[in-house]
C-alpha cells in the first residue's frame, strides 16, 4: 500500500492539537527556562506524577523536547528555540485579544449604565 503524503495544512493541525493541552502549555513555559528535572516540574505544575508522564511522552513522540537521563534523574529540555517563539506570539495574540475584549465589555458596561 502507497502512503500518500500528509498535505502541510494537514500536518500544522496535528501539531497544534498535540500543543492543545494545559499540561503541555505549561511544561514548554517552564522549560523556556532551560532544561529542568521531572521533579522541578511536578513542583510547578502540581499534577499527579502518571499525568505529567503521559503529558512529557507526548512532547517527547513529538519531537518538541529533549530527555535525557542522568542516573535516576531525567531532564527535559525544549528542542530548539522556536517553541519559545511561538509561545511569545501565543501571549501576544492573547493579549491583543484580550484587550479586545476588555474594550467590548466595558462598551456593554458604559450602554447598560446610560440605560
Amino acid at each position: 500500500m502507497i502512503q500518500m503524503p500528509v498535505p502541510l495544512y494537514e500536518a500544522k493541525a496535528e501539531f497544534f492539537r498535540m500543543l492543545g493541552h494545559p499540561v503541555r502549555i505549561r511544561v514548554l513555559e517552564l522549560l523556556q527556562d532551560g532544561p529542568k528535572p521531572v521533579r522541578d516540574l511536578l513542583a510547578a505544575i502540581e499534577v499527579e506524577p502518571s499525568n505529567l508522564s503521559q503529558q512529557l511522552a507526548v512532547l517527547r513522540r513529538s519531537g518538541i523536547v529533549t530527555a535525557t537521563r542522568t542516573g535516576s534523574t531525567v531532564v527535559y529540555a525544549l528542542a530548539g528555540g522556536d517553541v519559545a517563539e511561538l509561545l511569545a506570539a501565543a501571549r501576544r495574540i492573547l493579549a491583543v485579544l484580550l484587550a479586545d475584549r476588555q474594550d467590548l465589555l466595558a462598551e456593554l458596561r458604559a450602554a447598560e449604565t446610560t440605560r
